[in-house]
């Protein structure tokens, strides 16, 4: 496998994200236990993978958004929403929500009807 595509594959697979004990999200200095790192090499790489994972968790979470809004605006549904009723429960502009829903679509491999 060349190199370029083994450090791609090494990049696109995100650290597993550990959820963290109740005690430790409420002090806000803790953070996935980096402020415990001394070694600046080993902080590097768990911030790294942390940063790598949390990316591609944002990727994933606007995708579904994507969906849900692309099925909320389904004109099939008798409960359809308007771009607009998307944009104000996602706390989105309206343009913004209809790019969404077109993006939905997409990955749902539907047009609009």
């Amino acid at each position: 496998m060349p190199q370029s595509e083994r450090n791609e594959r090494q990049r696109m697979r995100p650290a597993p994200l550990l959820f963290e004990p109740s005690a430790a999200v409420a002090d806000p200095e803790h953070f996935f236990d980096l402020e415990s790192m001394d070694d600046p090499k080993e902080l590097l790489s768990r911030a790294t993978e942390l940063t790598l994972a949390f990316r591609a968790a944002t990727d994933r979470a606007v995708e579904f958004q994507a969906i849900a809004a692309a099925r909320l605006a389904d004109p099939r549904r008798f409960d359809r929403l308007t771009t607009a009723d998307i944009a104000e429960r996602a706390e989105w502009t309206e343009d913004y929500a209809r790019k969404m829903v077109e993006f939905g679509r997409s990955l749902l491999g539907r047009t609009p009807s």
